[in-house]
């Protein structure tokens, strides 16, 4: 299960996308360490194609789990290549320049 976030922000709409079992969980690679705030991450249930629809429509986009990050990867929003591996888990960012 995938939990989305959409927010306003000055800089442009911001998209939160998260697997429902990474919330509260730290990842980390020895480099980078990434906390999976409930604040940040907690939203509503959403389908592939929500979230797909959501990340058409943002400007940033944070993403942490298996399922949130590949949905990315699967609609040519996200590079495979500048995916993050932490400690299991997969992170990646996206801005729409």
């Amino acid at each position: 299960m995938m939990l989305l976030t959409e927010r306003e922000t000055p800089e442009g709409r911001l998209v939160s996308v998260a697997d429902a079992d990474t919330l509260g969980e730290t990842y980390g690679n020895g480099k980078v360490s990434l906390t999976v705030d409930r604040e940040f991450y907690e939203g509503e249930e959403a389908s592939a194609e929500e979230v797909t629809a959501a990340l058409a429509r943002c400007s940033v986009a944070n993403l942490v789990g298996e399922e949130s990050v590949g949905v990315a990867v699967d609609a040519g929003f996200v590079d495979e290549a500048n995916v993050l591996d932490l400690d299991g888990t997969r992170h990646a960012q996206y801005l729409r320049l």
